[in-house]
């Protein structure tokens, strides 16, 4: 499976190093990545952009090349995540504004009926940020707010961020071991 992962300015891109790492070892993924001019700064603040760099088995596009195969429908990628996604990048996407190569493999996703997921990274939600994951819905986009969950009882950041990493790999149909809450004899 070939996996587009767009990293745009929002913060979170831990979400994103842990993503390429958990879909780097699983055999049969091929991973391109693309970093916003905005993404960039915020993993390097983040200190999360020399660990993805580190990947040596991802390949890295110029988001402003757009004479890449990714931006194309005749790609052969089967599926995009952009994570985190910033609140700018999911209107240019809502709208099919394509002023990179972000935005334009975005919009190659939902033109040829491929799997899109939108990991919003923002709050509170104004109405326009509303309106824009509505539209994207329709468009076939699948809008993912990084909102992490507790039942897994987390005690670090790393496992907290898991909880929606494994939300995102499930949602890309790719099969891993996760955590599921069963139990449902425990009481408050």
């Amino acid at each position: 499976m070939k996996i587009a992962i767009g990293i745009t300015g929002a913060s979170g891109s831990i979400y994103a190093r842990q993503l390429i790492d958990k879909l780097s070892v699983i055999e049969g993924v091929e991973l391109h990545v693309i970093f916003s001019s905005y993404g960039k700064d915020v993993a390097k603040y983040e200190q999360e952009y020399n660990a993805i760099l580190s990947n040596s088995s991802i390949s890295i596009y110029d988001n402003n090349n757009m004479f890449c195969t990714i931006a194309s429908g005749s790609s052969e990628i089967d599926a995009m995540v952009i994570v985190p996604c910033s609140s700018s990048t999911l209107a240019r996407v809502a709208t099919g504004t394509t002023n990179n190569l972000i935005t334009r493999a975005a919009d190659v996703m939902l033109k040829e009926r491929r799997r899109l997921i939108l990991c919003f990274r923002e709050t509170p939600l104004s109405l326009i940020h509303i309106d824009n994951m509505k539209s994207a819905t329709l468009a076939g986009a699948i809008v993912m707010p990084l909102i992490p969950s507790f039942y897994s009882r987390p005690s670090t950041i790393e496992e907290v961020v898991l909880t929606q990493t494994e939300r995102i790999i499930s949602l890309l149909g790719v099969k891993i071991d996760r955590f599921v809450f069963t139990d449902s004899k425990n009481t408050l």
